[in-house]
């Protein structure tokens, strides 16, 4: 994990929470898959994705999925243990071993 990352947390046009995370040369490297009409809520989302070290540690019952997409790229979704989705790489990548370093990156341990 990247502590230049940053974090921001933001509304949406619908005006729903949402947070994205951006490394250090601008790529977004992670974000909200969905919007949330609690601050709370998606705070609590970012946070198993690793913003301020993911303090409460959650998450840890997660399932990480890596698939290839219709264009042949590497992406990963993550599954909390009650079914929702709570997060999805926001990109394809060439090569699985850039996308495990995403997941990685977004709290995926193998």
């Amino acid at each position: 994990m990247s502590s230049s990352d940053k974090w921001e947390v933001y509304q949406d046009k619908a005006g729903e929470h949402r947070w994205r995370r951006t490394a250090s040369n601008g790529n977004i490297v992670g974000a909200a898959c969905e919007g949330y009409k609690n601050k709370s809520d998606c705070v609590a989302n970012a946070e198993r994705h690793g913003m301020d070290g993911n303090p409460k540690g959650l998450g840890g019952k997660d399932k990480w999925e890596f698939y290839e997409d219709n264009k042949g790229e590497h992406r990963w979704r993550r599954t909390a243990s009650n079914g929702e989705k709570v997060g999805a790489s926001s990109e394809g990548y060439s090569g699985k071993s850039d996308c495990e370093a995403n997941a990685t990156r977004n709290g995926y341990s193998s």
